[in-house]
């Protein structure tokens, strides 16, 4: 059996058990049954819970896990739980909880109740969320975590290995120690593996990785992504513009990005928002949803006054009207087609001015090749369907014009909508939708309807 079945599968189980011991009245029952799951199965079980249960659970867990399972949570969620903190539980839950997570949390409340959350922490959790809170959110600065484990090139390895022996415990997901110089410029690293394998008596500038290269600060999580995707990286160092070593980006900061990408691709593809709750309040998710359905509306209404335009035409020839919506439908799924393919080759960093031109011309080339072959095969259908072979020209014409078009409009749409900074997997999908429908209308009925002019002279 697959683990993501067995893991749903345990999920299942366990929210009939805690849902059976709330329904009882067994506050004492969840509340154990909670201390012996892992955070990642709480945060799991409380995304799987309506609203009220939800809250019911958060207060059943232990003020030990609160800030692990925050961790887990997606934003919105993690938003509404915050809420029903107070800044004395929240400043013990983000205690020892890693930086871009910590600032993530500061960021989403109050003035009022950040400023008592900060006045509740320790100056060392203090000075770390200041620093991390100096960068924007989307950023290398904004996700990097401080628990850097930093060496001097001149220290030999033996040395380096008593220290670790004495430290006693690593920062998560270290597979690199950083070499640094007096002024914390990165200078190289040296990986674990290489630490623990290499002559004891030898230095660490001889055996460190002296082409290692930070990540700008500045750098966008998307780009950090693509590079440890790439480089197949577990961690990666961050620098400021001097080289000065800030922190470290690690491959459990990098999945959570991916994914989050991922969300916002595929639920902007419908116009929804990324962090959009499964089981969130039913005005709250109307109204979310309340804004693209409006911009679709007017799009529709476009759409509807092409066919205004010939009315005329629909009613001189009936049978127009029931085949009219094959070719807004066929270009709609070809310009979809060609709209995932580029947003995701803009999304991988696939795509940009170099080449953008000759994607075009190749998905445009895909469309009026398509459309010859299936305007052919629906001329075909047609006319054996309806013994009309002037129809199935007809149809057959708008659907070659409709297709290459569709082709043209879902390699270009997303690139223009990138360069004016607005988003191609929230907006493109309704663009689109817009320009194959006027276009497969205006180009059927307006074949008809010189059609209809051409036979009555």
């Amino acid at each position: 059996m697959p683990i993501e079945v067995l893991d749903n599968d345990l999920t299942e189980q366990r929210l009939n058990q805690l849902n059976h011991a709330l329904g009882s009245g067994m506050f004492v029952h969840v509340r154990n049954m909670l201390h012996d799951m892992a955070a990642s199965d709480i945060a799991h079980v409380l995304e799987s819970s309506p609203p009220q249960t939800r809250q019911i659970l958060w207060q059943l867990i232990d003020q030990e896990q609160a800030g692990e399972i925050l961790e887990e949570l997606p934003e919105d969620m993690k938003d509404h739980l915050i809420r029903l903190m107070t800044p004395e539980r929240l400043a013990k839950a983000t205690a020892g909880m890693d930086t871009d997570d910590l600032a993530y949390i500061l960021r989403s409340l109050p003035d009022a109740m950040f400023r008592q959350v900060l006045q509740s922490m320790s100056a060392q959790d203090r000075s770390r969320v200041e620093q991390a809170l100096s960068y924007p959110e989307e950023t290398a600065g904004g996700i990097m975590n401080t628990d850097t484990v930093t060496l001097r090139p001149d220290v030999n390895i033996d040395v380096i290995l008593r220290y670790l022996r004495l430290r006693g415990e690593l920062p998560e997901a270290t597979d690199t120690l950083y070499v640094v110089d007096k002024r914390d410029h990165l200078l190289g690293g040296i990986r674990i593996t290489d630490l623990l394998t290499c002559n004891p008596n030898a230095s660490v500038r001889e055996i460190m990785d002296a082409e290692l290269e930070g990540i700008p600060v500045s750098m966008s999580d998307t780009e950090v992504s693509q590079l440890f995707e790439r480089h197949d990286w577990v961690s990666a160092p961050v620098v400021d513009e001097e080289g000065k070593l800030l922190g470290r980006i690690t491959i459990d900061d990098v999945v959570d990005v991916i994914r989050e990408d991922a969300e916002h691709s595929m639920m902007g593809m419908a116009g929804m928002d990324d962090d959009e709750d499964t089981f969130g309040p039913v005005v709250k998710s109307t109204l979310r949803r309340s804004v693209w359905l409006t911009i679709n509306l007017f799009a529709a209404l476009l759409a509807a006054s092409v066919s205004n335009m010939f009315e005329g035409t629909l009613e001189k020839f009936a049978t127009i009207a029931v085949l009219m919506t094959i070719v807004p439908s066929m270009g709609g799924v070809a310009g979809n087609q060609t709209l995932a393919l580029v947003i995701r080759g803009i999304a991988l960093g696939h795509v940009g001015q170099s080449n953008s031109r000759w994607l075009i011309g190749k998905e445009l080339a895909i469309g009026f090749l398509n459309g010859v072959m299936w305007s052919i095969l629906v001329f075909l259908a047609v006319w054996a369907w309806k013994g009309d072979m002037a129809l199935g020209g007809l149809i057959g014409g708008a659907m070659l014009i409709n297709m290459t078009i569709a082709g043209l409009a879902g390699a270009s749409i997303p690139l223009i909508l990138k360069r004016f900074n607005i988003d191609p997997a929230l907006a493109g999908g309704m663009v689109l939708t817009t320009v194959t429908d006027v276009i497969g209308l205006f180009a059927f009925l307006g074949l008809a309807t010189l059609f209809l002019m051409n036979h009555a002279m």
